[in-house]
């Protein structure tokens, strides 16, 4: 099965605008999905993608509101994954819309993970924390909490400023709870019998996060067939950069580029030439001349 890209195929020029991560409040940003393409419109993308963790029930609706705002919007994902008992990204490109082992093992994480927020801020009310502003502060979710930095949004709004990792910490130990992944092996698996595309994440950002080196790689690489990297990332060094796309020469990897954008005030989209993905995107049937 090929990837899912419904306006392939289709021709870039090499230094069109494009921005291959970014989220929106369908997981733990803060654009709404009509605020960043709005956005992304206004400022000349050329093509981007938005990868709300563990949705791709969003795909479809994504692809509506694209279309309304005149914005190519590549069908992505990021599933959340570990690596050696540290946070390991997955970022998934031309995932199909509708039923696939993929689309279930990313509901399946979502429900999970809302669960466990879910639990957690009961347990944090329970111990005595008190969240009148709660419909303000989440007014784009609905009022009430889906993701852990809802959480932390909610704390920091009600002045619970000191302690606030220990407080989680301990509302989630109490409860035996802890952030939901997917086995690693399993995603990549499922996105390739969907015909997607598997790039890791973020691979030097550390902060939690697994933080990649070549040999590191190559271990990753012996026990998972991964697609690619995400070469260039904010959190990344001018040097890990160049080093991320050395190995990708040598292991003939694809590369992506995204700003992680996650909205105001935070990092913004960001301009990355077309040709920084130029393979990646020749195999979701988009050419550069």
């Amino acid at each position: 099965m090929p990837p899912y890209v419904p306006f392939a195929p289709l021709t870039l020029a090499p230094e069109a605008a494009i921005d291959l991560q970014m989220h929106t409040t369908f997981s733990d940003g803060h654009w709404t999905a009509t605020h960043l393409l709005d956005h992304v419109a206004g400022e000349g993308f050329a093509l981007v993608a938005i990868t709300d963790h563990d949705r791709l029930d969003t795909v479809e609706d994504l692809q509506r509101l694209a279309a309304a705002c005149g914005v190519r919007v590549l069908p992505a994902v990021e599933m959340s994954s570990t690596w050696q008992g540290d946070y390991c990204d997955v970022l998934c490109f031309g995932v199909h819309p509708g039923p696939s082992a993929l689309a279930t093992i990313a509901d399946i994480t979502h429900r999970r993970q809302e669960e466990n927020v879910r639990a957690v801020y009961a347990a944090l009310m329970a111990a005595g924390y008190q969240f009148p502003r709660a419909g303000e502060v989440l007014a784009e979710r609905g009022g009430e909490p889906h993701q852990f930095d809802d959480l932390v949004d909610l704390m920091e709004a009600h002045s619970y400023t000191e302690g606030i990792g220990r407080a989680l910490k301990d509302a989630g130990a109490e409860l035996g709870t802890e952030f939901i992944t997917a086995d690693l092996g399993a995603i990549v698996e499922a996105a390739h019998a969907s015909g997607a595309l598997a790039l890791i994440a973020h691979p030097g950002r550390g902060d939690g996060f697994a933080r990649f080196d070549a040999a590191q790689l190559d271990r990753l690489r012996a026990a998972i067939p991964i697609d690619g990297l995400e070469a260039r990332h904010p959190t990344h060094t001018p040097a890990q950069v160049e080093d991320f796309l050395a190995y990708a020469r040598r292991h003939r990897l694809l590369v992506s580029a995204g700003s992680d954008s996650h909205g105001p005030p935070g990092v913004l989209p960001i301009k990355y030439p077309a040709e920084t993905s130029r393979d990646l995107l020749a195999h979701l049937g988009i050419e550069l001349r």
